[in-house]
């Protein structure tokens, strides 16, 4: 795995943001039900072993923020890359760029890599052809733009947005948990902590498809304006 800015903004931060009801259900949950000597070590060393606890639970969650945001918000709302902006955005039936810049865009692609991409007839005959190769283009542009401060810049606003949805709802869970806890036991302190947990981990999943599609939009068209500026 590649530790790099990327990864420290787009993955890490928001893991940590969202971290936070995993630390408190497994300290104030399952460690009193089921970790008697765990609780004695957090006794003997509370700081060490609650740090290091903690940095493990955040790349576990790393991992699993990942997934989520990947595999379940962007599949459902963009339907893998065919259906993503930066694919929906060169189709002919697609209103966003004019005709006569995703005319110029094509060319370029033609001249950089030696795609051609479907005409408007072939698009609507074969929209799942138009869409796969309009994939590999933008693979190829990407590769090209690497080197791209800006682009970076937005892909990095993009992972961290897709990935503090996923782990929001990884939030949600054990907040949840937690406050089913606190009320079965009579915790009144925890109880609250669950609710304060709660809301404001609710916010990104109530927003995750304005969220998601809007700066999925921004990402594709900066990608298209970089592209083209090189």
């Amino acid at each position: 795995m590649k530790v790099d800015t990327y990864y420290f903004k787009a993955r890490l931060f928001p893991t940590v943001i969202t971290s936070i009801p995993l630390y408190v259900f497994v300290i104030q949950v399952l460690s009193p039900l089921y970790g008697k000597s765990l609780k004695n070590i957090f006794d003997i060393l509370p700081m060490l072993t609650s740090l290091g606890i903690y940095a493990g639970l955040v790349f576990l969650s790393a991992q699993i923020n990942r997934f989520v945001s990947k595999e379940l918000f962007q599949r459902f709302f963009f339907k893998e890359d065919i259906n993503m902006p930066t694919t929906n955005y060169l189709l002919w039936s697609n209103v966003f760029f004019a005709v006569e810049t995703k005319k110029a865009i094509r060319e370029k692609i033609i001249s950089s890599f030696n795609i051609t991409l479907l005409n408007p007839t072939e698009e609507q005959q074969d929209d799942l052809m138009a869409r796969n190769l309009v994939v590999h283009a933008v693979s190829q542009i990407k590769n090209k733009l690497r080197e791209s401060p800006i682009l970076f810049q937005h892909n990095i606003e993009y992972g961290f947005i897709r990935n503090l949805i996923g782990g929001s709802l990884i939030a949600i869970i054990f907040s949840i948990a937690i406050l089913i806890y606190a009320l079965i036991y009579g915790n009144g302190t925890l109880r609250n902590t669950g609710v304060i947990l709660l809301i404001p981990y609710s916010l990104p999943i109530i927003l995750s498809k304005l969220l998601i599609t809007n700066y999925g939009r921004y990402y594709a068209k900066v990608l298209y304006e970089q592209f083209m500026s090189v």
